[in-house]
C-alpha cells in the first residue's frame, strides 16, 4: 500500500508484529524511504514524530501496534523549472535585473507552490542568475508575499548577490510601499514602533509581540497621501524587513490594508461596498492592497544609488479610481 506524503499531512502508521523490538527512526526511514535517516532524526527531535500520541526518541523500541504520526519537513527540491512566464523587467545590465512583480505570484518554490513561481520565471528568462541563496531561490535577493506586487531585486551573480543583501542586513536600503487601508489612521504620518513575533496559535501568521523572547524590533514610518470616507491612500517606508510587518503595523492601528484576509478579515471589495448599493457586485480587488512602489539601492559593482520604481497594477488602480470617485471628502 502506496503512503500519503508526510509532508503535506501527518500520516499514522501502525507497527507490525514482525517490527515489534525495532528501532523507531529505523522503522521510519523503512515506512518513508524517500527520506532519510538524518532528516527522520530531526523530526523526532523536534516531536513532528510521535508514538501512541506522545513524544519519543529515534532509539525507542516499538511494540507490534504502536501507532507512529509521521509528519516530516518537505524534502530539499533540486531548484525550480524554467517557466515561460512573462515577466516586467523595468532595469537589467550584466550584474542585476529589478522586475515588477504582479500579485498572486509566488518568488519562490516552497510547501504547495512548487511551479509558477517568479524563481521559475527567473529561470526562464536569464541565462546567468546566482546560487547565493541557494537552488531553491535563484537570484532572489529579497522576497515579497505572494499577494504584494511590485519591484523586487534580482541578483546574476554571487558577488552582485552578497554585495546587495549586505545592504538590506544593514538597512541602507529604500523601500517605499503604497497602500490602500480599510480606514484612516488618526495622524498625517508617523513611526509604528513594535516588536513582532510569531503569533501565539496561528502559525501563518505574526503578531505584536512586547514581551516574547522570539519577536524581534520592528518600524514602519507612514505618510497618509490621501484620506477617503471609510479609507486612505498610505505611503510607507519600513525601517526593517520582519515578516508580514508593514500588513500588521497598519492593523495595529486599527487600519488593516484593503483586503488583507489575515490581518485585515475580507478578502475582497466590490463596486457595490463603495457605492452602497448591492447591484453594483463587480469585484475591484481581490488580494491584499499592497505594492512595493520603489526601492533605492547602491549598485552592486559601480556604488552607484539606483532608484527603481513600478507603477500601480490595474486592480489597485482601478479600486483608488473607484474611491476617489464614490468616497472622496473633496
Amino acid at each position: 500500500m502506496t503512503l500519503p506524503d508526510p509532508a503535506l499531512a501527518p500520516v499514522d502508521v501502525v507497527v507490525p508484529d514482525e517490527h515489534a523490538g525495532a528501532r523507531l527512526d529505523w522503522f521510519v526511514a523503512q515506512t518513508f524511504p524517500s527520506y532519510s535517516r538524518t532528516h527522520i532524526r530531526k523530526s523526532i527531535n523536534e516531536s513532528t514524530v510521535k508514538v501512541n500520541g506522545r513524544r519519543a526518541k529515534a532509539a525507542q523500541r516499538l511494540q507490534g501496534g504502536d501507532q507512529i504520526t509521521v509528519q516530516l519537513p518537505e524534502l530539499a527540491r533540486e531548484g525550480p523549472l524554467p517557466c515561460a512566464i512573462p515577466l516586467d523587467i523595468l532595469y537589467e545590465d550584466e550584474a542585476i535585473a529589478v522586475i515588477n512583480k504582479p500579485p498572486g505570484m509566488v518568488v519562490h518554490p516552497g510547501r504547495g507552490h512548487w511551479e509558477g513561481t517568479l524563481a521559475s520565471a527567473l529561470r526562464y528568462h536569464f541565462d546567468e542568475l546566482s546560487e547565493y541563496g541557494g537552488p531553491t531561490r535563484p537570484g532572489i535577493v529579497h522576497r515579497l508575499d505572494r499577494d504584494t506586487s511590485g519591484v523586487i531585486l534580482i541578483a546574476k551573480t554571487d558577488a552582485a548577490h552578497k554585495r546587495s543583501a549586505g545592504q538590506f542586513e544593514d538597512r541602507t536600503v529604500s523601500k517605499e510601499y503604497f497602500a490602500l487601508t480599510l480606514g484612516a489612521p488618526n495622524h498625517d504620518r508617523d513611526l509604528i514602533d513594535l516588536p513582532i513575533g510569531p503569533h501565539a496559535y496561528q502559525r501563518e501568521k505574526m503578531a505584536i509581540r512586547r514581551d516574547h523572547p522570539a519577536a524581534r524590533p520592528a518600524q514602519s514610518f507612514y505618510e497618509v497621501q490621501e484620506r477617503f470616507n471609510g479609507f486612505a491612500a498610505v505611503r510607507i517606508t519600513p525601517k526593517t524587513g520582519r515578516t508580514h510587518q508593514i500588513r500588521l503595523h497598519l492593523a495595529s492601528i486599527d487600519c488593516p490594508v484593503l483586503c488583507d484576509r489575515l490581518y485585515g478579515g475580507r478578502s475582497q471589495i466590490t463596486l457595490g461596498d463603495l457605492t452602497r448599493n448591492v447591484q453594483d457586485d463587480e469585484v475591484l480587488l481581490e488580494r491584499q492592497a499592497l505594492h512595493a512602489l520603489r526601492l533605492t539601492i547602491r549598485h552592486p559593482l559601480t556604488d552607484e544609488e539606483m532608484t527603481f520604481d513600478a507603477p500601480l497594477p490595474d486592480d489597485m488602480q482601478n479600486t483608488l479610481n473607484a474611491i476617489n470617485e464614490f468616497r472622496s471628502l473633496r
